[in-house]
């Protein structure tokens, strides 16, 4: 069996691959053209396209909202909580991907020196179940650590660098990707290694018939 998953601001397809790998079959969702998605693709606005037909559900809002370094923040649109509804009213399992300091649990907290990428991109998931999972940060083993950064003001973060622009979606692990999608991203590992829990989420919401 094939579980569907829906990726809504899909973007370029990072969370979409590695769901993929995780076994899902993947439809992304976003309000502009994304040329690059390697998936099924429909541009359409998140907070009305019909959810149902899907066994879970995935969904990375815009981060100018909350990212410190964004100029953008006073006049994005907060779009984390109006999500987070749709998600829940659907009963199926889900995960919300954003920023550290975005206005949502971090039940799970990864880094890019977790799967042995240069990478160091932080990033806070909140899931609709309950999972035990231990991660650890291993910045000391990852060397000189690559800022892909697509914000319009700020520092750049301590002891990091921004490397070669032209190489970020090789160091995200995003081939596929240009450098401006790659900045709007998370390397599919993170997606991969959460996509198989999510699938645990699905088939013990099935076998128990029970809405989470």
């Amino acid at each position: 069996m094939t579980l569907r998953v829906l990726d809504l601001f899909c973007g370029a397809g990072g969370s979409a691959v590695g769901l993929t790998r995780a076994g899902f079959e993947v439809v992304g969702i976003d309000i502009k053209p994304q040329p690059h998605f390697p998936f099924e693709f429909h541009q359409a606005d998140a907070l009305t396209y019909p959810l149902e037909g899907f066994d879970a559900y995935w969904a990375s809002p815009p981060c100018q909202r909350y990212c410190p370094m964004s100029n953008k923040r006073a006049t994005h649109p907060d779009l984390l909580g109006p999500i987070r509804e749709r998600l829940l009213s659907t009963g199926r399992p889900w995960i919300i991907e954003n920023v550290p300091g975005a206005p949502m649990r971090a039940d799970v907290v990864l880094c890019g020196s977790m799967f042995g990428l240069k990478v160091r991109r932080h990033r806070w998931f909140e899931l609709s179940w309950a999972m035990s999972v231990k991660t650890h940060c291993d910045h000391k083993g990852q060397g000189r650590p690559i800022t892909v950064t697509g914000h319009g003001g700020g520092n750049p973060r301590p002891h990091s660098w921004k490397g070669v622009k032209a190489e970020w979606p090789q160091y995200m692990g995003m081939p596929w990707a240009t450098p401006e999608e790659a900045t709007q991203a998370i390397p599919p590992v993170y997606a991969e290694f959460l996509g198989k829990a999510l699938t645990q989420a699905v088939l013990t919401t099935v076998d128990l018939g029970i809405k989470l």
